[in-house]
């Protein structure tokens, strides 16, 4: 994880607020004046009491209540616009940024997600950029409103008398940047702590639920439960910590104001005493300065709130600028499917070599077998075929062209990928068919379904086509999960077929089906099967065996 600074995150986030900048600064304009008035209030009523002393009376008491009213019901106003502003940019935001995210996962895959923690993923996704809302709504106005209000009450008071500008300026400054910085300082890495464990935690939960079968078959409930509370009770202590320095934080920050105000006091009592200002003036600065500390000591409390926003910033920020492995490339001019040839091909995954010198030829239209044992690298030259990664050394062609010079968009929709482990989405059969092809008439579906020997199975079902599959497909088998991905890839109409295992979970029979659906497309279709079982292999035209990255 790139541990960012956090002024480094919170000038990224803020850059992201560009496009509603105008919605911004309607926000700090609305809070500086509610804040205004706010003050004015305050200011009115010691005015007021003045008056009744007989110290102002160039000011009657019905002008006086007619302004508390006054301010009061604008800075209601004033608030709720601010506020409405503000909700609005941390709700659109959101959802620009998880437009981005989803952009950048879609980018990085399949490469940079395969063996990704998922849990962890989700929990980006969903917590993570959710709490940014704390930064959008409650952070960036917030400040540059403080500043702002706090600029504007020291040069009123200055104007009183300069040394009572000095005093406020020095008073703001502690509570709202000295204290912030100095909680951040002391929280150090805390949030960020708390954001990849509450990650691991929900990666944690996932793999329980999934596997929640395999843990009550061998007796590991008490353990895996055990576990998830340790993991639950040291992700409460961190927060407990957190909280307690945020409490703190709050304690000391009043304890500061109360002294801001006692100072503030004595300063503007030595003033009147020595005749540089009235009483009345030194009243009227002394209850002025005490009523606006609100937008300050919202500052205060960002030290520590702030922790598991940035935090959780930074881990949004790791995934928009991860780079993908492999750059999808785009302007190329489109072509149409060729032979499959890879030549003298070497590929290593994290200098750990799977590939080494591997030659061969995919004529098209024919039927093409690959056979080894696992771990031999048979899948990853169906990837590198698809062009998932780039070839380390030599050089993989589809009609003549190098795959890095073929449209990404193109290459795809020229080959169907089927391994054997088929993802289905949760919703119904129909749906997860029409990932294939979205505008597929009910006749395609069949004809596919058929082809891939799953039709009977799904027209024995309640529901047909509509039964839903569950999550994650688990009220199927694993050889239907199987032929409904099959049934996808002829489904696509893609002109290749790269076949990983695909048949493993079938039974004889419903594999000789599929089988024979492939030989009578042999004219139309190219096919790149890989199995370990010598009856699927002999379909094929020509096999190629692997052992151990290399070609015999």
């Amino acid at each position: 994880m790139n541990r960012r600074s956090h002024s480094t995150v919170m000038l990224r986030l803020i850059g992201l607020v560009k496009p509603l900048s105008g919605y911004m600064l309607l926000a700090v304009v609305m809070g500086v004046l509610g804040h205004v008035c706010a003050a004015l209030i305050t200011i009115s009523g010691a005015y007021g009491v003045l008056h009744l002393l007989g110290l102002w009376p160039a000011m009657s008491l019905t002008v006086i209540f007619a302004g508390v009213i006054l301010f009061a019901l604008l800075r209601a106003a004033l608030r709720y616009g601010e506020q409405t502003c503000n909700h609005y940019i941390a709700f659109k935001l959101l959802a620009l940024i998880r437009a981005h995210v989803f952009r950048a996962l879609r980018r990085l895959c399949p490469a940079k997600l395969e063996g990704r923690d998922k849990g962890d993923l989700i929990a980006m996704i969903t917590t993570d950029i959710e709490l940014l809302e704390v930064f959008y709504a409650h952070t960036i106005s917030p400040v540059a409103i403080a500043v702002i209000f706090s600029a504007l009450f020291c040069l009123g008071l200055g104007s009183v008398h300069p040394l009572l500008g000095l005093w406020a300026l020095a008073s703001y400054g502690v509570v709202g940047v000295a204290l912030p910085m100095l909680t951040s300082r002391l929280s150090g890495e805390d949030g960020l702590r708390m954001r990849s464990g509450q990650g691991a935690m929900s990666s944690f939960v996932l793999d329980s639920l999934r596997g929640l079968r395999e843990i009550l078959q061998y007796g590991q409930g008490k353990a895996r439960l055990a576990a998830m509370n340790q993991r639950a009770d040291a992700l409460a202590e961190r927060e407990e910590r957190m909280k307690r320095r945020a409490g703190q934080n709050g304690a000391v920050a009043s304890t500061v104001v109360w002294l801001c105000h006692l100072g503030m006091l004595a300063v503007a009592a030595w003033l009147q005493n020595h005749g540089a200002v009235s009483a009345p003036q030194a009243v009227i600065c002394v209850v002025a300065f005490m009523g606006s500390f609100g937008p300050v000591l919202a500052l205060s409390a960002l030290g520590a709130t702030l922790q598991n926003t940035l935090a959780a910033g930074n881990r949004v920020l790791d995934i928009l600028d991860e780079e993908p492995v492999v750059q999808p490339v785009t302007g190329k001019e489109e072509i149409a499917f060729g032979p499959l040839r890879a030549k003298e091909v070497s590929f290593a995954y994290d200098r750990e070599p799977v590939l080494s010198q591997v030659s061969l030829t995919v004529p098209e239209g024919r039927i093409v077998g690959i056979a080894g044992k696992s771990g031999s690298g048979k899948s990853t030259l169906l990837r590198l075929f698809m062009r998932f990664w780039d070839v380390d050394q030599g050089e993989i062609t589809l009609a003549g062209r190098p795959l890095p010079q073929i449209n990404t968009k193109n290459l795809r929709a020229m080959q169907a990928f089927v391994t054997q482990d088929t993802e289905l989405f949760q919703g119904s059969i129909e749906s997860n068919l029409r990932i294939a092809k979205l505008d597929a008439s009910r006749s395609e579906l069949e004809a596919a379904c058929r082809k891939a020997a799953i039709h009977d199975f799904i027209m024995s079902l309640p529901k047909g086509y509509d039964t839903p599959v569950g999550e994650l497909g688990d009220t199927l088998s694993g050889g239907e999960r199987q032929r409904i991905g099959l049934a996808r890839a002829f489904l696509s109409g893609a002109p290749c077929l790269l076949l990983d295992e695909a048949t493993s979970n079938l039974d004889s029979l419903n594999e000789a089906v599929i089988l024979k659906s492939l030989r009578e497309e042999g004219n139309d279709k190219t096919v790149v099967l890989v199995s370990h079982r010598l009856s699927t292999l002999r379909i094929a035209g020509t096999v190629y065996t692997m052992d151990q990255g290399r070609m015999s």
